[in-house]
């Protein structure tokens, strides 16, 4: 029974459990500026990186956060419109897209792996360089997340 009842407490606590927001809130004049790369083409990282996208917005709110995706070396697989991995990875890249986030692919990958604009998911942007992009939204105040 002592069990029981801490379980039951540390769900309620868990339950009840919300994020505060630092100063200044997150707002629509205000938003969180988050940028996120991914350098693997595993389902896995795939998948792992549009679940966390999609979580930030949901917790945010759409209208208080701009967010990009970086794909570079291996991670470039995330754009390819025809995805060989997972078939729902374009759809998904595109539902994140209409939701306003951005998704750059690094050129020197695409020469590197002789990938072609047209082999990427139509609005993905191309940058001379992933690291770069990187480092210059870091530099402009953006918050750098590798999940």
């Amino acid at each position: 029974m002592k069990y029981f009842m801490l379980i039951l407490l540390s769900l309620s606590i868990v339950i009840k459990a919300d994020t505060e927001f630092a100063e200044p809130k997150p707002s629509f004049v205000n938003p969180r500026q988050i940028v996120f790369s991914v350098t693997e083409d595993t389902p896995h990282a795939m998948d792992h990186i549009l679940s966390v996208a999609n979580n930030v917005i949901k917790a945010y709110g759409i209208n208080n956060v701009e967010m990009k995706i970086v794909a570079y070396s291996k991670g470039l697989a995330l754009l390819y419109k025809d995805n060989k991995e997972d078939k729902e990875v374009p759809k998904r890249v595109d539902a994140l897209m209409q939701l306003g986030v951005e998704f750059v692919a690094c050129g020197n990958t695409m020469w590197t792996f002789h990938v072609k604009k047209e082999d990427l998911i139509e609005g993905s942007v191309v940058v001379k360089a992933g690291v770069v992009e990187l480092l210059e939204s870091v530099k402009s105040g953006w918050i750098y997340i590798k999940p």
